[in-house]
């Protein structure tokens, strides 16, 4: 038997539930893994809901993502649900060693955040050298990472956060300018920030009234990349000629659409890895709650009250 969150009607935090159950057995291509660390992302808040862009099927056990043991090495795997628990089973194609130098904290920063980052900046964000990027959320898990890469490849990082323990980890982290989140006139704040022009890049997670922001802030041949919708509410519906008349990219990402793909996720997690034993990547862990204390980790990734990467033991 071990411990795990198991969901049995769809609602939010407080639908999780700590229960015994029966150890998961691995199937044909997998492996079962003594779980030592479990990552806690914003689409687990989604699957609670059953909000989330694959549905959900009850009863549920959420998490995406593990650390721990599979046949004596270490590995980072993701899971096809599953992962809030001690055991958890996943494909022995899907689990990505661990070298020394890196923990299972830092790890866990870096199957999702680490490669969302990476993508929405380089690969659908196309960023270049000299280019300014506006990133929002900037303390969370893909914020903080988004910020230090995009500083090491040279550009201009304006952060947007909700609160000024949040900014000043965002400036600690290399961002050129910080401002507030909360504010009517945000694509003003953005432009003021940016010297009174439009910016290159916006990496945007929020939804609502801060992607229409960011679309009124964005250059001619500027590009925004949407990867969340934290806020729960639906930005305006752009009509193509908006687009057209500005020359402007509004782009979509979804890092399943990497997964099996070993140049899209492992070959960069690797890159990741290296950065952070080079010491030229700090992973920001924000808080570590116990399993039996999910709930209140939803509550506060919810509540906004989370920085960088929040992770689960599963021994607690």
């Amino acid at each position: 038997m071990m411990k795990a969150i198991q969901i049995t009607a769809f609602g939010g935090p407080d639908s999780m539930h700590l229960v015994d159950l029966a150890d998961p057995i691995a199937g044909p291509g997998q492996e079962l893994i003594e779980v030592t660390a479990i990552g806690i992302n914003y689409a687990d808040t989604h699957q609670t809901e059953n909000s989330y862009l694959s549905p959900q099927k009850l009863p549920l056990i959420p998490g995406l993502e593990v650390v721990g043991l599979a046949n004596g090495r270490r590995v980072l795997a993701p899971v096809d649900g599953g992962g809030y628990a001690q055991k958890a089973v996943a494909h022995s194609a899907a689990m990505i060693e661990i070298p020394v130098g890196v923990s299972d904290e830092q790890a866990l920063c870096m199957l999702v955040q680490g490669t969302t980052a990476w993508h929405i900046l380089k690969t659908v964000g196309h960023l270049k050298k000299g280019e300014n990027v506006v990133i929002h959320a900037a303390a969370g898990g893909v914020g903080t990472i988004a910020i230090q890469l995009a500083k090491m490849w040279g550009a201009k990082v304006i952060a947007v956060a909700s609160n000024e323990s949040k900014r000043a980890l965002a400036t600690s982290l290399g961002a050129d300018v910080v401002i507030d989140a909360d504010q009517d006139k945000l694509a003003s704040a953005i432009l003021n920030a940016n010297g009174g022009k439009p910016v290159d890049l916006v990496l945007e997670m929020v939804g609502g009234k801060t992607f229409d922001a960011s679309l009124e802030a964005l250059a001619p041949f500027g590009r925004l990349v949407t990867f969340g919708m934290a806020s729960r509410t639906a930005p305006t519906p752009i009509h193509p000629g908006v687009l057209m008349g500005g020359t402007k990219t509004v782009t979509g990402f979804w890092l399943v659409h990497c997964f099996g793909n070993k140049e899209l996720l492992n070959d960069v997690i690797a890159e990741l890895f290296s950065l952070v034993i080079d010491g030229k990547l700090k992973p920001v862990i924000g808080a570590t709650f116990g399993l039996s204390q999910a709930t209140a980790a939803h509550q506060a990734m919810l509540a906004r009250e989370t920085t960088g990467k929040i992770t689960l033991n599963p021994a607690q």
